[in-house]
């Protein structure tokens, strides 16, 4: 009767040692929590929730516009923004409308908080531009552009600072979603 104990109690460690070097695999290499710090994303995102980041996204395919990414700005902290433009793209706003390579670009995710500060005689994104971006860069900027410190401040982003694509948020429970790119 021992042995089979302790032939149990092997298969338990055994099973539990790979759960763990599969739980750590998973982190390291495939998705991990992320919490969003700050205002810069919202209506979006808002701060302090909790985010799963798909590290492994990017390894086979590049940033498309209208991702929410993950970035590495410093090696202290990671930022959250929205891909608005891509290598060899021009970008700009006028009239708080955004321009890629001359071409009016649709943010739904923007209208609501735009029709509010219309009403207030305010725009949603202060004209900048054009900006001609880089081979291996992106432009990045937040959803709530006029609390934002993103590619308009900081310059563009090199692919190799790019963490994953914000795939889910899961915290608080109320604000479950899927994000998906728009």
């Amino acid at each position: 009767m021992s042995s089979s104990i302790n032939k149990e109690l092997k298969e338990w460690a055994k099973a539990i040692a790979i759960a763990i070097i599969l739980a750590y695999l998973i982190r390291t290499f495939l998705f991990a929590p992320f919490i969003v710090d700050g205002t810069s994303m919202m209506p979006t995102l808002e701060n302090g929730e909790r985010l799963i980041v798909n590290e492994l996204q990017y390894r086979f395919g590049q940033p498309k516009r209208g991702d929410i990414i993950v970035f590495r700005y410093s090696e202290e902290q990671d930022y959250i923004k929205r891909v608005i433009a891509l290598p060899g793209e021009v970008v700009e706003v006028k009239n708080d409308q955004l321009y890629i390579n001359g071409q009016k670009v649709e943010e739904p995710y923007l209208n609501e908080e735009r029709k509010q500060l219309a009403v207030q005689g305010l725009t949603l994104t202060d004209d900048f531009g054009p900006v001609k971006v880089e081979e291996g860069h992106l432009f990045v900027m937040g959803d709530n552009r006029r609390n934002s410190k993103d590619s308009r401040m900081i310059g563009t982003i090199k692919f190799d600072q790019v963490v994953g694509k914000a795939a889910f948020a899961f915290w608080p429970i109320s604000e479950i979603k899927w994000l998906t790119s728009k």
